[in-house]
């Protein structure tokens, strides 16, 4: 089996959670099986046992605050639209969380250890609505708003219920309110003033502690994110004097006397210990983590904090501060890859941070741009099988955080609005050429690749700059932006509403100008496009109606459908896509890709 198989089919494991009231509890996600499952893990005595067992995988799933239940989010064949189911945490039949809720895609959940849950919920009918749902009663609806927003978090006493919203219309920027659980309102919070200033806030939790109503909220007003402390009942606000450069995000210690402050810095995460007032310690003390990436952290009871870590270079890990290996995974062991190094390149918005990874010996390669989704996240010095898959067959592989990427400040992340995709790819355009000019990368065989927004970005790159590349590879694409708009889930018609300045009918001319659609004829690359055919976020329609255009062109182009949605859990499917990517850059750039 060659390496690049074996770093997808070695077992994998994601950062457990555990029960607030039984932190022996656990529960984690594997690929164990060959599908990605929720599992459940009793610390106490190591017993774990596989909670979910569905033919396109689980990854939606949260424990009760006594551990009694695991619930998960039941869709149909990953179209991400359904009911929360629960099953007893030692095991047991399924039956629904919520029976007087009908399907939806979900919005947000949280629990109370009475037995309460608030439960978040979006349709295209109903826009977005949340329920109270009280141990044996029906569900009573708090709130109702066309625009998108989601449950937050319940108060440890469960009085408070903070909600983000954006019935400003700016689905990039949220405010919140904070409700009692019969809906009426307590509090608001609104850095966007109405809509006016673009100023997000997202809700990082209430406090762990009983009478204790402050809100750890993340804020956007000095250009990037970092926390702050709110008080709905009083009103307080309390900055917080972290100064750290890049994202700033937090969590409580299960205490209350400190924060678990995860930092995000030009594509490397690191961990510290904030005390807050009159708590032992100095103000700010890192937590010992090897460079790379922290996928996500935890705080345990005892004080330890167990964290997700991987790099470029090193498969991911499920690691402690006690220096153990929380969970190691049984079986074939997923093979390292190269480290990245860095490039910033001057381009029209400022300077860009591209990721590179290349294969032994020297260039040029035959190089690929992997361009990530979102468009609102970015690429990391983290483990991915993929970008591994094209160095060990000879490829460069180029990451490029673009305008619209998170992690480089609020004025980069927001910069992408109305010339949607094109100033993406004036970013992409400047690193290719660094890529070209520094020896890197052949001009002859560079690959336009990524999935979701970079598959989006990839078909319109291809249209638009068409001399550029050699060959386009769009997985789960944007390619049809009207018939995507009319067709996508509630949620993702606000993000276009706001990244476009309004509808296809309101704004025909920028919904034209950022349609791949619009340049298929300009197209000169051959095109590989793989498209979930339950894909909520991406419409199969609209895919259909860019491969129709190149049909008609008699234009050279392979196109994979697979039944799942967004992408597939599925291992075996997922070598399957990227073999058949392999196999078709290797057919059309006429190299040979090595296979060890």
């Amino acid at each position: 089996m060659p390496d690049w198989e074996k770093r997808f089919r070695a077992p994998r494991i994601g950062l457990p959670e555990w029960a607030e009231y039984a932190p022996d509890r656990s529960l984690f996600v594997s690929n164990a099986t060959g599908t990605f499952e929720l599992y459940a893990w009793d610390r106490a005595t190591g017993a774990q046992r596989q909670a979910t067992d569905r033919p396109h995988g689980t990854t939606d799933g949260t424990l009760s605050p006594d551990g009694a239940w695991i619930w998960w989010f039941s869709d149909t064949d990953g179209d991400e639209f359904g009911v929360w189911m629960r099953q007893p945490f030692a095991g047991g039949p399924d039956e629904p969380a919520a029976p007087g809720l009908a399907a939806s895609y979900p919005g947000g959940l949280a629990l109370h250890r009475d037995g309460t849950a608030v439960i978040g919920r979006s349709t295209d009918e109903d826009g977005s609505t949340i329920h109270v749902v009280r141990p044996g009663e029906q569900p009573v609806e708090i709130y109702r708003h066309r625009e998108s927003a989601g449950v937050g978090d319940l108060s440890h006493d469960g009085s408070l219920i903070a909600i983000e919203h954006t019935e400003h219309g700016d689905a990039m920027h949220s405010a919140i309110r904070v409700v009692r659980p019969d809906g009426s309102t307590v509090a608001e919070l609104d850095d966007t003033r109405g809509g006016t200033e673009e100023l997000g806030l997202s809700v990082m939790g209430f406090a762990p502690v009983d009478g204790d109503s402050r809100l750890l909220v993340g804020h956007q007003r000095r250009g990037r994110w970092e926390p702050m402390l709110w008080d709905p009942l009083t009103g307080v606000e309390t900055p917080l004097e972290i100064d750290l450069p890049g994202d700033v995000g937090a969590d409580w210690y299960p205490d209350g006397s400190a924060l678990l402050v995860e930092h995000e810095y030009q594509a490397r995460s690191e961990l510290w210990r904030y005390a807050l007032a009159g708590a032992p310690g100095a103000p700010l003390d890192r937590v010992d983590t090897p460079a790379g990436t922290v996928s996500g952290a935890t705080a345990r009871p005892d004080g330890t904090v167990e964290f997700l870590w991987s790099s470029a270079a090193q498969p991911p890990e499920v690691r402690s501060t006690n220096g153990t290996v929380v969970l190691d995974p049984p079986g074939l062991e997923a093979p390292g890859s190269v480290p990245v190094t860095d490039a910033w390149v001057d381009g029209p918005g400022g300077r860009i941070h591209a990721l590179v990874q290349q294969p032994p010996g020297a260039g040029p390669f035959p190089t690929v741009f992997d361009i990530h989704g979102g468009p609102t996240w970015h690429d990391s010095d983290a483990f991915a099988s993929s970008p591994a898959a094209w160095v060990d067959h000879g490829f460069a592989v180029v990451r490029v955080n673009y305008r619209g990427s998170t992690g480089y400040g609020r004025a980069w992340t927001d910069a992408l609005k109305h010339r949607v995709g094109l100033i993406e790819l004036e970013d992409i355009a400047a690193v290719r050429e660094w890529a070209v000019s520094s020896g890197l990368a052949d001009p002859e065989r560079l690959v336009l690749a990524g999935g979701s927004w970079g598959g989006y970005l990839t078909l319109l790159g291809m249209g638009t700059q068409p001399d550029a590349w050699a060959l386009g590879l769009a997985a789960v694409p944007v390619a049809d932006y009207v018939t995507a708009y009319h067709d996508e889930m509630e949620a993702l018609k606000a993000m276009d509403r706001t990244l476009l300045g309004g509808t296809p009918e309101e704004v025909p001319e920028r919904f034209e100008a950022s349609s791949p659609l619009t340049y298929v004829d300009a197209v000169r690359a051959p095109v590989y496009i793989s498209a979930g055919v339950n894909d909520p976020r991406c419409p199969i329609r609209q895919v259909e109606n860019y491969v129709q255009r190149l049909e008609e062109r008699g234009h050279p182009h392979e196109v994979y459908r697979y039944d799942a949605g967004h992408g597939s859990l599925v291992v075996e499917e997922r070598i399957k896509q990227v073999s058949l990517e392999l196999d078709f850059a290797r057919r059309h750039l006429k190299t040979e890709a090595r296979a060890d």
